[in-house]
């Protein structure tokens, strides 16, 4: 963050914003990262109590930091996960901030993401637009945190206020979604659908219940995410009604797993061709949601590498979807990377100069979903 120095400033002031938010008693501390990391306080490397005195002596600390070049974002990671383990915590969350692109070989940032994988959330904050949004993208899926673009660094101290305020918000940490389903039947796909989209099929842990998944979700406040389940059975008679899976959110506590809450989805065959081709509200709702976000990423990807024609197909497809009702602000967002002739029909042009600002937040919300109507 050496230009401009303006810079620094507001991201050390952001920060400081952020631990003023902490609650007394929780435990913090705060990592300086260039080509190495470095803990600035505590500055033995261990959790400091917030407090007064802790708050106040942290900023002292925030303000005395100088920039230092290179950036390293493995060894940020692995100086975190050796803090939090220094306490045996379980609601462990970490903000990071970059303004420039990892400098490591990728294998050594993908190695430090997997060891911190399960250990902590992360929030992602790229400030500027001198950084990599697929390198944060990865942090973010990995540690089930965040990512998103701050283009103005005077806008990072109340971006960083509500992160942590979002965080002093969890009360449940490492919940998981359980997924059961009867033999010969598998689990297709399991998604978020809101209020992000974000792929969980792939996460599958195996726990003790036989013929069940678990697929994790990090740490819960009083808020409500959708999940969109798909499951292959084997085929059954006329008439017949089979429960496909019971899905379960379970968190582990000291004397085991316990159920906070649990649904049933169920199969039934029928002759019925209205029946069998009528899909659900919600779910055409967040399939177009999620094909919404990936037309976004492919079409920025075909554009960053000179294909102007799946570009303007792709981004059209997106443009045609966020004509949809609740997408306005996605399709405020495309309408600063291409020139929308008609919005139904998605005819587009790709604009011939585009600010790098415009299009990483065009990428980093991609992902944002609008919830179904009820």
């Amino acid at each position: 963050m050496l230009v401009p120095m303006a810079k620094l400033d507001m991201a050390c002031r952001a920060a400081g914003a952020a631990v003023d938010v902490i609650r007394d008693g929780v435990a913090f501390a705060v990592i300086a990262g260039s080509r190495r990391a470095r803990a600035i306080y505590p500055e033995d490397g261990t959790l400091a109590i917030a407090g007064a005195n802790t708050r106040e002596a942290a900023k002292s600390s925030l303000a005395r930091l100088s920039a230092g070049g290179g950036t390293a974002i493995g060894n940020w990671l692995l100086l975190a996960r050796q803090i939090f383990q220094t306490r045996e915590d379980t609601l462990r969350h970490a903000i990071l901030l970059t303004d420039g692109q990892n400098m490591q070989f990728p294998g050594r940032l993908a190695a430090a993401i997997r060891q911190c994988e399960g250990l902590f959330r992360c929030d992602c904050r790229g400030v500027g637009t001198d950084w990599n949004v697929d390198e944060l993208r990865k942090i973010s899926t990995a540690l089930l945190g965040s990512v998103d673009i701050v283009p103005d660094p005077s806008g990072l101290a109340a971006d960083f206020e509500a992160m942590m305020q979002a965080s002093m918000a969890k009360e449940i940490a490492d919940v998981m979604l359980r997924v059961w389903v009867p033999q010969h039947a598998r689990v297709r796909f399991i998604k978020q659908v809101a209020p992000a989209v974000e792929d969980l099929t792939s996460r599958r842990t195996q726990p003790q219940a036989p013929q069940a998944g678990d697929y994790p979700t990090g740490a819960w406040g009083n808020e409500s995410r959708d999940y969109h389940l798909c499951v292959d059975v084997e085929p059954g008679a006329i008439g017949q009604e089979m429960l496909a899976a019971r899905v379960s959110l379970i968190v582990n506590t000291a004397s085991g797993p316990q159920t906070l809450g649990q649904g049933l989805a169920r199969a039934i065959w029928t002759e019925d061709e209205e029946l069998s081709t009528r899909i659900s509200r919600h779910v055409a709702h967040y399939t177009g949601q999620a094909e919404l976000a990936q037309a976004i990423q492919d079409g920025l990807e075909a554009r960053k590498a000179g294909d102007e024609d799946t570009a303007t197909a792709r981004l059209g497809r997106a443009v045609a979807l966020a004509y949809e009702p609740g997408n306005e602000d996605t399709a405020h967002l495309l309408a600063k990377v291409v020139d929308v002739i008609d919005p139904a029909t998605g005819i587009i042009r790709l604009k011939a100069k585009v600010a790098d600002a415009d299009e990483m937040t065009l990428d980093t919300r991609s992902t944002k979903t609008v919830r179904a109507r009820k």
